[in-house]
Parts: structure tokens; C-alpha cells; sequence
């Protein structure tokens, strides 16, 4: 078995993965929204204490599998900086007690294997990934041949629904919260201009679409912010799947797939679903409770690894706040 950590942002998880079967075993989250919500993001100084508290407490219910496990993986990049030395620490304190190699996983390929936790992979797709941190298209032939072909020039697509939201004063995660307000919406109130709509560049932006809700929460009310938060999410969506549409007249699609927090969006879901229509393309998601960080994504990840003696040595393992795909 291989036990997996995941920390690179506010929430703390531990996973147990069978080698053979590819079987999730054991798998814990600790959730810190609830304190970071009176910020309307995320604290780091207050996530590295939260993850020192957490995941002590759920590595004391991985004490039965110990004498099972293989290797023990973690997330070293990306995410930030002080929440990925607490799952790292732990993850070489683990490696060190139980004489056990030690596996280093890209947080944004685990969210990748997120599509494949207790099932086989299929390979090859075109994978999507929407989080808040970032918005990227991937083609993925296997574990060691993964092409970014697309990505945001600043915010991501998640970032851009929590920003929205603390203008509104909603909360934190801004997420489910606008997708929530915007089901009560009319998505055509207000004539958002689409990002990059006029551009032959395939990649993205949000920091105009931001700015324009800005202005619009500005001069309303209340009252408006349903109507703003279904329009906002009408254009944010529709700005993915333009630049998707003119992606699939150069590069035909098979299989795609949405992967990442921001794709247990229902209605980026039902839009994506409609573009692969025409192309009889196959759409793949992730099991909602496993859109968001999780370790279990790290322990489907770290199989593969473990299977081609991807291994990290100890003294090399560092973590990697910027890195990507």
C-alpha cells in the first residue's frame, strides 16, 4: 500500500492506496474553510497551523496500515509554500520511521489521476483543469507525456469566482457560493464582454471579466448580485469554451475531461458536455468529492510512480511553490 499527504493549500488529507488493485483503502480530509472564511480566502501563516494539527490527528488512524505500505507520497508542488513544508516534513518522517521510499507528486497531475481513483487510466485525453489557482489545457498521452497547450495570463478561473464572491461579501470558497446565487439569475442581465473573444491566441484571462463585476457591484444592490453572479458565470464559462471551440479546429477531440475544484461547476459541466456534442467526444469527470485537493488524486498518482520507481530522494525532496505542468 502506499499512504499519500496533500497540503498545498487549506485542506489537510491522508489516503491509503492499494498497490496491486489501485484500490482507495483509507481516505481522510480536514477542511479549513470555516476559519478562513471570515478572511474571504485563504491565510497561509493560518493553514500551516491547522495542517500541524491535522494531519497528526488523521496519520494516528493510518497506524493499522503501516506495516503494509510500500512507499509514502506527497504533494511537493505546486501550492504554497508554507503548507507544503508541513506535508512534506511528515512525508519524510514517515519515509525515515518505516524505512520506506519516498514519493515527491505534481499536485496538478494528481488532480489529473483524480479521474481515476479505484479505476484503470485512459490514456490519451485532453484534460481541462479548472482551480483556483489555475486554468490550463493539457494533453495527456501517459504519466511521463503531459503537453500544456493553454493556460491563463493571470487569474484563474476559480480565482476569478472567489474574487467575485468577496466583492459581493458572500463568503469563502466563492465557488458554490455564486454558482448557488446564480441559479436564482437572469445570465443575460448584464452584457459582460467576453475575454479575448476577438484574439486568435488559445489561452485565457479573467482579470477584465473581474474588473467589470467590480464595476457592476458598485453601482448596484442586493438585490442585483443574483443576476450579476449568473451573468458573471455565464461569461466565465463561455470564455473557456470559445477558446475550446477554436482549440477543436486544429486538434480533434476524443476524449476530454474537467478536472480540478472549479469542475464541480454544474453548469460548466452542462456547457462543455453541449461543445463536445458535434465532435462525438467522450467527456470524463471526476467524482464530485473528489473535484476539490484531496490525497487520494496523489495516491492514484504515486501507483504509477511506484510502478516505474519514480522515487525522491530525501536530502533532494524540496518543495516548489510556482511549479507546473
Amino acid at each position: 500500500m502506499i499512504l499519500s499527504i496533500e497540503s498545498s493549500c487549506d485542506d489537510s488529507a491522508i489516503a491509503i492506496t492499494d498497490i496491486k488493485t489501485k484500490k482507495l483503502l483509507f481516505h481522510k480530509k480536514i477542511s479549513q474553510e470555516l476559519e478562513h472564511s471570515i478572511y474571504g480566502g485563504v491565510v497561509p501563516e493560518l493553514a500551516a497551523r491547522l495542517h500541524a494539527e491535522a494531519l497528526p490527528k488523521i496519520l494516528a488512524e493510518c497506524e493499522p496500515y503501516f506495516k503494509d505500505l510500500k512507499a509514502v507520497a506527497v504533494t511537493s508542488t505546486p501550492g504554497l509554500a508554507v503548507t507544503l513544508v508541513e506535508g512534506v516534513t511528515m512525508a519524510k518522517a514517515v519515509s525515515v520511521a518505516l524505512g520506506i521510499p519516498l514519493i515527491g507528486v505534481n499536485h496538478l497531475v494528481g488532480h489529473i489521476y483524480s479521474l481515476f481513483i479505484d479505476k484503470e487510466t485512459r490514456f490519451p485525453l485532453t484534460v481541462l483543469l479548472v482551480s483556483g489557482g489555475h486554468t490550463q489545457v493539457m494533453e495527456v498521452k501517459s504519466l511521463q507525456e503531459i503537453k500544456t497547450v493553454a493556460k491563463s495570463m493571470d487569474d484563474s478561473f476559480g480565482e476569478s469566482f472567489d474574487k467575485c464572491a468577496k466583492m459581493m461579501g458572500l463568503g469563502y470558497p466563492g465557488g458554490p457560493l455564486i454558482e448557488e446565487l446564480a441559479k436564482d439569475g437572469d445570465r443575460k442581465k448584464y452584457d459582460f464582454t467576453i475575454p479575448l473573444s476577438q484574439s486568435k491566441l488559445i489561452a485565457f484571462s479573467y482579470s477584465g471579466l473581474k474588473n467589470a463585476v467590480r464595476l457592476a457591484v458598485e453601482k448596484g444592490s442586493e438585490e442585483d448580485y443574483k443576476d450579476i453572479a449568473a451573468s458573471f458565470e455565464h461569461i466565465a464559462t463561455m470564455h473557456l469554451t470559445q477558446k475550446l471551440k477554436k482549440y477543436f479546429k486544429t486538434v480533434q477531440p476524443k476524449t476530454f475531461a474537467i478536472v480540478g475544484g472549479a469542475s464541480a461547476n454544474l453548469y460548466l459541466r452542462s456547457q462543455i458536455q453541449e461543445l463536445l456534442r458535434p465532435h462525438g467526444a467522450d467527456l470524463l469527470l471526476s467524482e464530485l468529492k473528489y473535484c476539490s485537493d484531496n490525497a487520494a488524486m496523489i495516491g492514484r498518482v504515486a501507483v504509477e510512480m511506484y510502478d516505474k520507481k519514480m522515487f525522491s530522494n530525501m536530502q533532494d525532496l524540496d518543495i516548489s511553490p510556482r511549479s507546473s505542468i
